[in-house]
C-alpha cells in the first residue's frame, strides 16, 4: 500500500517565494522599471489573476471583468497583476484592446512557474469541455462578445486568482471549471 508524499509547508512556501521573486512585473513603456511580484506584494496587497491563454473565451471575459472592476479594486489599495503564458508584447497588444487595461501590470510566465507554485493544474476534459463550460462559453462568447481567439499558451492550463501580501497567499480562488467567474472585487475585499 503506497501513501501520498508528505506535504512540507516550508518547502511549498519556499517554492512560492522563489517563483514570486523571479517573476518580473511589466507594464507599458511609460511605467517605472520592472520589479518582482515579491517586492510588489511587500509594498501593497496584490490581486494576481492567472489566465489560461489569451484566446480563451473565459479569459477574455476575465480581462473585461478586471477592466470593469479595476478602479474599485485599486481604490482598496490593491494592485492588479495579470499572469499569462504569452510573449510580453503580444499580451500588451491584447490588453490594449480592453478599455482600462492598456497599462495593466502583467507577468509573462511561459514556463508556468507561478501556475505550479500556486498549485494550478492542467484541466480535465470535464473541467475544460464539459456541458457547464459549453453553456457558459455560448453565453460569454456569442451573447457577451468574448469570442475565441488565437491559442497562445497551454490550452489545458486551469486559471485562478489569488490575493497576495508579503509573499503569502491571503486568499485563493482555483477554478473548478474553466468557465468559473470569480468576483475580483470580493477577492480584493479580503485584503
Amino acid at each position: 500500500m503506497s501513501s501520498a508524499p508528505a506535504i512540507n509547508p516550508a518547502a511549498e512556501a519556499s517554492t512560492l517565494r522563489d517563483a514570486l521573486s523571479s517573476a518580473h512585473v511589466l507594464q507599458s513603456a511609460s511605467s517605472p522599471a520592472p520589479r518582482t511580484l515579491l517586492a510588489l506584494s511587500q509594498q501593497q496587497p496584490v490581486l494576481l489573476v492567472l489566465l489560461r491563454h489569451m484566446g480563451c473565451t473565459f479569459c477574455r471575459e476575465a480581462m473585461a471583468d478586471v477592466a470593469a472592476q479595476r478602479s474599485a479594486i485599486e481604490a482598496r489599495g490593491v494592485a492588479i497583476v495579470l499572469v499569462h503564458m504569452s510573449p510580453p508584447d503580444y499580451a500588451q497588444r491584447t490588453f490594449a484592446t480592453y478599455p482600462g487595461l492598456a497599462d495593466i501590470a502583467h507577468v509573462s510566465d511561459p514556463g508556468k512557474r507561478l501556475y505550479a507554485a500556486l498549485e494550478l493544474r492542467r484541466g480535465t476534459f470535464t473541467q475544460l469541455f464539459g456541458w457547464r463550460s459549453w453553456w457558459r462559453g455560448f453565453r460569454a462568447g456569442l451573447i457577451d462578445g468574448h469570442l475565441v481567439g488565437k491559442l497562445v499558451g497551454d490550452g489545458f492550463q486551469m486559471p485562478g486568482a489569488f490575493l497576495l501580501r508579503h509573499g503569502q497567499v491571503l486568499h485563493a480562488y482555483r477554478h473548478a471549471h474553466a468557465s468559473d467567474r470569480p468576483d475580483y472585487c470580493q477577492l480584493a475585499t479580503e485584503a
